[in-house]
C-alpha cells in the first residue's frame, strides 16, 4: 500500500514498532475530534511504550491504554461519537475504541486485520494504514474470547509526520 504520498501534510500518524514503521493516513474529514485527539496524544508522547493489549486473530489489534488493561485512557474528556457511512471498517482501518456508551472514545484505538461490516456506523473511523500493514499483521495475538495478550507488543514511538 503506497498511498502514503497522497496524504496531506500533518495527517500522517506514525507508530514505530520494534519491526518497523506503520503509517496511518488520518481522516479529519470523517472524524475531526478523534483525529485532533490522536495527534495531540502522539505529540505529547502518550502512545510511546503503550501496548497492544487486546489482539484478536482475524479481527483487530487494540492499543492506546496506558494501563494495558483495556480500562484506561488519557486525562482528556471522552469524545463525541463521529459515526459515518462514508467509510467502512476494512483491513487497515483505524477506529476509536469505546465502551458500550457511544460517546466514550478517549485514547484507545484499534486497527482492523480484516473487513468487518458489522462495525460500520457503530464506531468512529479516524484513519487508514497506508504503509506497514504487514507489521500490524505481526503483532502478537491474544488468547480466548477477550483477546487479552500476555506479554504484548507495544508502540516504541508515535508521532505525526509532516
Amino acid at each position: 500500500m503506497s498511498e502514503n504520498a497522497n496524504v496531506p501534510a500533518g495527517d500522517k500518524l506514525v507508530f514505530e514498532l520494534k519491526t518497523g514503521k506503520v503509517v496511518i493516513a488520518l481522516r479529519p474529514d470523517l472524524a475531526p475530534l478523534a483525529v485532533e485527539r490522536l495527534k495531540l496524544l502522539a505529540s505529547e508522547g502518550f502512545y510511546d511504550g503503550v501496548k497492544f493489549h487486546r489482539v484478536i486473530e482475524g479481527f483487530m489489534a487494540q492499543g492506546g491504554d496506558p494501563t494495558g488493561t483495556g480500562t484506561g485512557g488519557s486525562d482528556y474528556p471522552d469524545l463525541k461519537a463521529e459515526f459515518t457511512d462514508q467509510a467502512k471498517f476494512e483491513r487497515g482501518t483505524l477506529g476509536m475504541a469505546r465502551t458500550m456508551a457511544p460517546h466514550s472514545a478517549n485514547s484507545q484505538f484499534f486497527i482492523m486485520f480484516e473487513n468487518v461490516p458489522s462495525l460500520n456506523g457503530q464506531y468512529t473511523i479516524a484513519g487508514q494504514v497506508v504503509e506497514g500493514m504487514e507489521l500490524v499483521d505481526q503483532i502478537k495475538r491474544g488468547s480466548g474470547a477477550s483477546g487479552m495478550v500476555k506479554d504484548p507488543d507495544s508502540i516504541v514511538k508515535a508521532y505525526v509526520e509532516a
